[in-house]
């Protein structure tokens, strides 16, 4: 459970360790803004669970890969608490349980909205389907750019990071390469 008032007084210290007298009145609020923000919404992940998000619809029957495209994410790198934000692609190939679609793009926010690093947030989305979904496999990929990369250290505004993880049967490079099919495929 998240504190929100002690992050309210740990943000009026780092405003008030900032040094700038002129900033006062303008940042009166501001603690409460930015400890309301933080625990309503850009981390609101730690509030939801994985298993309840994957409540299955029943037996899938007789039904191909699943794959759900251009899921838009925020997240927050647990390094330097500073955004990164992309898009995720998320298959998996259903087994006993199926899941309705937009419980997949509700799984990654549900992980992304947490102090986060990509690598491990790729993992985590494909742990959980494992887990609660008993798929024969799972994958996901996620591209983002990183806040951390443009604003500081090595600075490069262009520059993006590319995450994957394949479980199951997207670890047989036959199935990786159909899984690249469908990914690449672009229906009209």
């Amino acid at each position: 459970m998240m504190d929100k008032d002690r992050m309210m007084r740990a943000m009026g210290e780092f405003l008030a360790a900032i040094g700038d007298d002129s900033l006062a009145a303008e940042s009166r609020k501001t603690p409460e803004r930015v400890a309301t923000a933080w625990c309503e919404e850009i981390l609101e992940g730690y509030s939801q669970d994985p298993a309840e998000i994957l409540l299955p619809l029943g037996a899938p029957g007789d039904c191909g890969t699943v794959l759900v495209k251009g899921i838009e994410f925020v997240s927050v790198c647990v390094h330097h608490l500073l955004p990164f934000f992309g898009k995720a692609i998320v298959a998996y190939q259903p087994g006993v349980r199926l899941v309705g679609l937009s419980k997949v793009a509700r799984l990654v926010d549900c992980r992304s909205r947490r102090l986060q690093i990509q690598e491990v947030l790729t993992r985590q989305i494909v742990a959980d389907l494992m887990e609660h979904l008993k798929p024969e496999g799972a994958a996901c990929f996620m591209e983002a750019q990183h806040l951390c990369m443009i604003i500081r250290g090595a600075a490069k505004k262009d520059s993006r990071v590319v995450t994957s993880v394949f479980a199951g049967c997207f670890e047989e490079p036959k199935r990786r390469e159909e899984l690249f099919r469908l990914i690449s495929t672009r229906l009209r």
